[in-house]
C-alpha cells in the first residue's frame, strides 16, 4: 500500500493506475468507512482513500480540535483492506495561505445542515474538488449517511462538468441502529444509550409513511419522539423530495427523506431515511 503525503507523491501513483476509485474520509475508520472501501474495490481497478480532516467544513464552535484521530490504525485497517494508496496531507499542502478561490453550491449549501452549520457545504465542496483535482479518480464513493453532502456533491460535480462518477453508499449501523459515525466514540455512556433514538423515530415514520399521512404530520410525529428523549437536543427535522431536496406540503406522493440533526451533549448526529408514499 502506498502512503503518499504530498500532492506530487499521489499524483505519481496515480498516473500509474488505469482506473482509480477515490474513497475521502476524515479518517478515524471504522466498518461504515470499510464498507465504502469494499464498494469501491467493485468498481475494479484500484482504490485510493484520502485521509484529511479538513478544517473548512468546521465552524468556529465547532469540534476540529478534538476530532478524533489515529493514523496509524487508520492504515492498519486500510492494509486488510487491500487499498492500494492512501493520501494523507498535512493542512499546508492541501491550502496555500494566499488561497482565494471557493467551490459552492449556493442553494444547497444554505439549507439544512447547511443552514445549521453556515460554511459547512462550501469547506466541503471546495476540498472534494481539491482531491479531485489533485487525484483525478474515475469514480468515487461517498456514504449516504451525509445524504445532503451526498447531493451537495452530485450537484457541484454535474454543474462544473466534472468528469467523474458519484457513488453513494448505504448506511451502516451499529446492532441497536445508531449510524456509525466517527463522532459517537465522544458520546458519553448516557447520551450512548440514548443515541437510538434516532434510529427509532425513523423507523416509526417508515411504517407511518405508506399510511397517507402529511408530510407535517410525519415531520411533527418524528419530532415528538425525538423530544420525548431528554438527553436529545433536537436541532432539526426535516422532510424533503428525496430526489431534488425541495420542501414537501401535503400528503406524501413520491419518495422523501426524512433528515434528522440532534445534539447529544457536545456531539452533533445525523441520520436519515427515504421513506415511501402508497403506490
Amino acid at each position: 500500500m502506498e502512503i503518499c503525503r504530498t500532492k506530487d507523491a499521489i499524483r505519481a501513483w496515480r498516473a500509474t493506475a488505469e482506473h482509480v476509485t477515490l474513497v475521502p474520509t476524515m479518517g478515524f475508520l471504522h466498518a461504515g468507512h470499510l464498507s465504502l472501501v469494499r464498494r469501491a474495490r467493485a468498481e475494479g481497478g484500484k482504490v485510493a482513500v484520502s485521509i484529511f480532516v479538513n478544517p473548512t467544513q468546521f465552524g468556529p464552535t465547532e469540534d476540529l480540535a478534538t476530532y478524533p484521530r489515529d493514523e496509524a490504525r487508520d492504515l492498519d485497517l486500510l492494509r486488510t483492506e487491500g487499498v492500494d494508496a492512501v493520501f494523507i496531507p498535512d493542512v499546508a499542502e492541501v491550502y496555500d495561505p494566499a488561497a482565494q478561490t471557493i467551490v459552492e453550491t449556493t442553494e444547497l449549501a444554505k439549507v439544512l445542515i447547511g443552514k445549521l452549520r453556515p460554511g459547512h457545504f462550501r469547506g466541503v465542496a471546495t476540498v472534494v474538488t481539491k482531491l479531485f483535482n489533485i487525484i483525478r479518480p474515475d469514480a468515487a464513493v461517498f456514504g449516504e449517511k451525509d445524504y445532503q453532502q451526498v447531493a451537495v456533491i452530485r450537484t457541484m460535480v454535474r454543474d462544473l462538468d466534472m468528469d467523474v462518477t458519484i457513488i453513494g453508499a448505504p448506511i451502516e449501523r451499529e446492532a441497536d441502529g445508531l449510524a456509525m459515525s466517527s463522532r459517537n466514540v465522544r458520546l458519553t455512556p448516557e447520551d450512548r444509550a440514548s443515541a437510538p433514538i434516532l434510529a427509532r423515530a425513523l423507523d416509526e415514520a417508515a411504517v407511518m409513511a405508506p399510511t397517507g399521512v402529511t408530510a407535517s404530520r410525519l415531520r411533527s410525529h418524528v419530532r415528538a419522539t425525538l423530544e420525548a428523549e431528554p438527553r436529545a437536543q433536537v436541532q432539526s427535522v426535516d422532510i424533503r423530495d428525496a430526489e431534488t431536496l425541495e420542501t414537501i406540503s401535503g400528503p406524501l406522493t413520491r419518495p422523501a427523506v426524512i433528515l434528522l440533526a440532534v445534539k447529544f451533549g457536545q456531539v452533533f448526529l445525523i441520520d436519515n431515511r427515504v421513506v415511501t408514499p402508497k403506490e
